[in-house]
């Protein structure tokens, strides 16, 4: 078992996993405290019709490229990772600047329902929420397992350390609704954010190599160094290193600088300092036993 692939794997399940957990345990708390928990079967129809979904567009991209041959399946490749790369800086960016209102704007959309009468809107609403996730999710887990199979590692780790870190996600998520709380979440999205940072620069500049070796860049290809004597990408600590962050002992100039520049300008971004929001201000309705 590739021990650097099935930690990528369980990373993205887990971080994209706790978001959608934590959006469903919060629907489902507010529901039961507000005396509509009859509605919770509509909340799991749309969660699961959201996870169905997502799960096949991951099925049909990864069975896609698969079937391509060069330089498509190249070309292809290297815009899934940069793609995947992308939408998760997306992603953290997002989710660092909505944290703090997200179970206020939920809230809010409950009562809408609710108030509205549309009590199977509920089940859209779980399945917008989640879906985001999910398609997220598919889309850098099947980069991830793309780079598993040219790395010479094995897809399925990657698969499994996903599922893996899901089955956690559902464990903090049943926590959150129990009040129990788990973990520091802030902490917990601070640090698996950073890590995906890592991940995500990995992807980049695997996507950048795909282009390269299909013919489409050809400026910076040299070698920027190689020091394969001392730690080579193709086995032991390197190897994880490869699979976990997308490390090269021999990388071209133009990947090299690329992943240095990501990793620097998100991090940076990433972790500054944020302003304090006010206070969103919303109306109250009555919802009990709507």
């Amino acid at each position: 078992m590739d021990v650097g692939f099935l930690t990528t794997g369980l990373l993205t399940g887990l971080r994209e996993g706790v978001e959608a957990a934590l959006i469903v345990s919060i629907i489902l708390a507010y529901l039961a405290k507000t005396g509509n928990a009859r509605h919770f079967g509509k909340i799991w129809i749309g969660t699961a019709a959201a996870v169905a979904l997502s799960a096949g567009v991951g099925l049909i991209l990864f069975v896609t490229i698969g079937g391509l041959k060069e330089p498509a399946e190249q070309i292809f490749e290297g815009t899934a990772m940069i793609l995947a790369a992308a939408v998760v800086t997306w992603m953290l960016f997002w989710m660092r600047r909505t944290a703090a209102n997200v179970k206020g704007e939920l809230h809010a959309s409950v009562d809408r329902r609710l108030v509205e009468g549309s009590v199977w809107g509920l089940a859209f609403l779980a399945f917008t929420a989640v879906i985001r996730e999910g398609i997220e999710t598919a889309l850098f887990l099947m980069a991830q397992a793309q780079a598993a199979t040219q790395a010479d590692g094995n897809a399925l780790a990657t698969l499994l350390g996903a599922v893996i870190g899901l089955l956690i996600a559902v464990v903090i998520g049943f926590g959150f609704y129990r009040g129990a709380r788990v973990i520091n979440l802030r902490t917990f999205f601070q640090w698996t954010g950073v890590a995906l940072v890592f991940i995500a620069a990995g992807l980049l500049s695997h996507g950048i190599h795909e282009f390269i070796e299909a013919g489409i860049i050809g400026v910076g290809t040299a070698t920027a160094f190689d020091i394969s004597a001392v730690l080579a990408h193709d086995g032991g600590i390197g190897q994880w290193l490869r699979a976990l962050f997308g490390y090269s002992s021999s990388p071209e100039w133009v990947t090299f600088i690329s992943w240095l520049v990501y990793i620097v300008g998100v991090l940076v971004l990433y972790l500054r300092p944020m302003k304090p929001q006010p206070a969103a201000t919303r109306v109250e309705h009555k919802v009990a036993g709507a």
